[in-house]
């Protein structure tokens, strides 16, 4: 019998990340380039988020491109990469949007699993434009916003006072 070892690659799942080189989106698997995304490219983040719009509420990314759509679980590190990392960029490029999880239905092949062992989020995965494109076309997304457009209007928000009828004013 052959000792079972932690390190053993076949015993090991592969790790899914992205970051930035230079203007590039990269998507990494196990610290090795599988994807490229210009940046120029890019026209639509959708980011896919569950019971809020924090980094921690995301489940999944789509990122648009003019020929493609590249999905991206939250595993991967993209909520860093759109949150909080190139600023500027987003800001000079306002292509970021919002929804609700269950209101982002996807096609069930892009789920892959039987029933209760189903993944409930896709993993990555790019697709030709028009393969998803009517899809998303009929999510009710908001946007576009940054994430601290979207933090500063929720305290904006959260902040309102309630309209002032009915409260009798002081006399002078």
């Amino acid at each position: 019998m052959v000792p079972f070892r932690l390190e053993d690659p076949a015993m090991r799942q592969s790790i899914l990340d992205t970051c930035w080189d230079g203007n590039d989106l990269l998507v990494l698997r196990d610290e090795q380039e599988i994807d490229r995304i210009p940046g120029r490219d890019i026209h639509r983040v959708i980011l896919v988020c569950q019971g809020g719009d924090t980094p921690s509420n995301l489940r999944f990314a789509v990122i648009e491109t003019t020929a493609e759509h590249v999905l991206l679980p939250a595993t991967s590190g993209i909520a860093g990469r759109v949150y909080f990392e190139r600023q500027s960029f987003w800001m000079q490029r306002p292509c970021i949007y919002w929804i609700d999880e269950a209101r982002a239905p996807l096609p069930r092949r892009m789920l892959p699993g039987v029933w209760l062992l189903r993944r409930q989020v896709p993993g990555f995965v790019r697709l030709p434009h028009n393969e998803l494109a009517s899809v998303i076309d009929a999510w009710p997304v908001e946007g576009p916003q940054s994430w601290e457009q979207r933090k500063w209007a929720r305290i904006v928000r959260n902040r309102m006072m309630p309209p002032a009828e009915g409260r009798k004013r002081p006399h002078s």
